[in-house]
């Protein structure tokens, strides 16, 4: 594929996913279905409550990701600029969007040392495509994804729907898990492997743990359906047609959340995939993540300024922040063990 297919690609991508009716899966996260026991006497003073967190070695003021996002080259490089200047005055992390297209030369969208001197107190988390790694030039990537934007840790993102709906997409995918391996082992940072919205299973989870993956994100149903995209994209009715076919596809983000952590109990998980606000924050949390992502409820901030990205995550983490108080919840530690009701309970 050329470097003008790629960035085109990009904008593409971009432009469907910030008009929610078109990339929005039909699918739910499941976190509707849970709810917290209110506590009315916390017994708590709200502005004391600890939201602090820490990730590959750095301090976070909340346990939030600011997933990774993409776009064409012009508009990913003021979104990317915003995001890290947002990520290092709220105190959270940032995980960039693929870097194939900036790694090919094709443009940095943003995406060099610059994004360090924005960010230099935060986690940074390179980004390429489980794709790539199985190509000659796998490990080479990696190092250059990693080096570019001096990054704590490189996420591997896992897309096989997308690919399989794609145009020129990668089809073959025979010794990915091989090539996540020689990469954990290669690189001198933690990798994390992540789904783009179609989730992770527990069978999955344990071969990456197995192979020494560091986190895992599980990116589950409900938010961005990476199929409903691809039909937006698709150019014949019959491409449009086997791809709207998936846009319910994949594991629910809180049922994904909830057999890895039962199934993986010591290995650190993100929850992301169609978080909401700081109350989904708090499920997600309270079901076993360690962390938790948001990407496309963020995006329209992000290509505002980093003053709207920085108002959109204060709601966020104030949402958060009210929600361990009428748990009776101190702290993160406090939060995980709140009691969370399902819906079926209730009855």
């Amino acid at each position: 594929m050329s470097d003008a297919d790629l960035l085109q690609r990009k904008n593409d991508h971009l432009d469907i996913v910030l008009d929610p009716g078109r990339a929005a899966s039909c699918a739910r996260t499941g976190f509707a279905r849970w709810h917290f026991r209110h506590c009315a006497l916390p017994e708590l003073d709200l502005d004391a409550i600890d939201l602090s967190t820490r990730l590959f070695g750095r301090s976070l003021a909340a346990p939030l990701l600011i997933s990774s996002m993409t776009g064409g080259a012009e508009r990913a490089r003021g979104i990317n600029r915003h995001l890290a200047e947002a990520a290092q005055v709220l105190g959270v992390a940032m995980g960039v969007g693929s870097q194939r297209v900036a790694i090919e030369g094709a443009a940095d969208l943003g995406l060099d040392r610059s994004l360090r001197d924005l960010a230099p107190d935060v986690p940074l988390l390179a980004n390429l495509g489980a794709a790539q790694l199985g190509h000659a030039r796998g490990l080479d990537y990696a190092r250059r994804a990693v080096e570019m934007i001096d990054a704590d840790a490189l996420i591997v993102h896992l897309n096989p729907l997308q690919e399989a709906l794609q145009r020129g997409g990668d089809r073959d995918w025979h010794g990915v898990l091989a090539a996540i391996a020689r990469t954990v082992e290669a690189l001198e940072v933690p990798v994390v492997v992540k789904e783009v919205g179609a989730g992770l299973s527990a069978e999955v989870g344990r071969q990456l743990a197995e192979v020494g993956v560091a986190m895992l994100d599980v990116a589950g149903a409900g938010g961005t359906s990476w199929a409903a995209v691809e039909g937006e994209r698709a150019t014949t009715a019959q491409q449009r047609a086997v791809a709207m076919a998936f846009a319910d596809w994949g594991i629910p983000t809180a049922e994904a959340v909830r057999a890895l952590r039962a199934d993986l109990p010591h290995v650190p998980l993100i929850a992301s995939g169609g978080i909401r606000d700081g109350i989904d924050v708090a499920k997600a949390l309270a079901l076993g993540a360690d962390l938790v992502g948001q990407a496309a409820a963020t995006l329209a901030s992000a290509g505002d300024s980093s003053d709207a990205v920085i108002d959109h995550f204060r709601v966020v983490i104030e949402q958060l922040r009210i929600a361990c108080f009428c748990t009776g919840s101190a702290d993160l530690a406090a939060l995980r063990h709140a009691a969370l009701i399902h819906e079926r309970e209730r009855d």
